[in-house]
């Protein structure tokens, strides 16, 4: 496949980072010693305290939550990304809050040969597998990091969301009859409209806006690709991973639906306002290299 993906996903990046500085939280991060970002808060019952690990935090873009990974007592902690943008942003949090952590310039495929190392932990957080056209390859990169008895820890958008758009009902369907709660003509509802299962051609858009702080971007255009949940669970049982773990949430990190989400204070997540019961908004899955 041709390498111009990254070249786009990288200006992309490049152009939101300066944007998502203002609207990720660090005013909280720099005043409280021990705060967490609202990610890693919410991964912290799965993910557990980190004393003494070494961990390596793929597609980590501005560092909130690689600080917060580093604030949980990892003994070493490096950040790799693919922007050098939001690197920069990244080691100026982490020397503004005092933090010891490395960052590292590659994209997520050449991080073994980049890094030239292997760790305890590796992280993946919300909103980072999209952007890799092969999950199978991803899941070896991760191995390749993984030191014997070393663990994966990945939460994500979750497949289902990546496929969805929210649209109008137009016709009255006749289960209503039965079930009530169907959602009726002249109301939005979810809809499956983009593919699922991982495709060879990417999917190609061109927001003006970034989704943090509604700003524009100066180089709108990305290349996604989603990847469903088996082909996930495969793809690290493939790479030699023991899964350990698989959690679906029906909430995401951000609000990937306008005007069909809420906020959820507690949580720091949003979910939909209307039966999110019926909605998977994100998953969790852990995996161990054999020791």
């Amino acid at each position: 496949m041709s390498e111009d993906y990254l070249a786009t996903n990288r200006a992309n990046w490049d152009s939101r980072a300066p944007i998502h500085v203002r609207h990720y939280g660090i005013e909280r991060l720099l005043a409280d010693p021990a705060a967490l970002s609202d990610v890693v808060r919410f991964d912290l019952p799965r993910l557990g305290r980190l004393d003494g690990l070494d961990v390596v935090h793929l597609q980590c873009h501005i560092g909130t939550d690689t600080l917060s990974l580093a604030r949980l007592g990892a003994a070493s902690v490096t950040g790799v990304d693919l922007s050098p943008a939001s690197l920069d942003e990244a080691r100026r949090l982490a020397a503004s809050a005092g933090a010891e952590i490395t960052y590292v310039e590659a994209d997520v495929y050449s991080a073994p040969a980049v890094v030239n190392r292997q760790f305890d932990l590796v992280y993946t957080g919300v909103g980072a597998i999209c952007w890799l056209p092969s999950i199978e390859r991803w899941a070896q990169t991760v191995a390749a990091l993984l030191r014997p008895g070393g663990r994966l820890f990945i939460r994500d958008g979750h497949p289902v969301l990546n496929s969805v758009l929210a649209m109008d009902v137009a016709t009255e369907h006749p289960d209503r009859a039965q079930q009530p709660w169907i959602t009726g003509p002249g109301q939005a509802t979810l809809a499956l409209e983009l593919p699922y299962f991982e495709q060879e051609q990417p999917l190609v858009w061109r927001d003006e806006v970034t989704y943090a702080g509604k700003e524009a971007v100066s180089s709108p255009e990305s290349v996604e690709w989603n990847h469903g949940l088996g082909q996930i669970v495969t793809a690290v049982l493939d790479a030699g991973l023991q899964l350990t773990s698989l959690v679906e949430h029906d909430s995401s990190a951000w609000e990937a639906l306008p005007g069909l989400m809420a906020f959820d204070e507690s949580t720091g997540e949003w979910r939909l306002r209307d039966r999110p019961e019926r909605f998977p908004g994100s998953f969790t899955l852990t995996a161990s290299k054999p020791a």
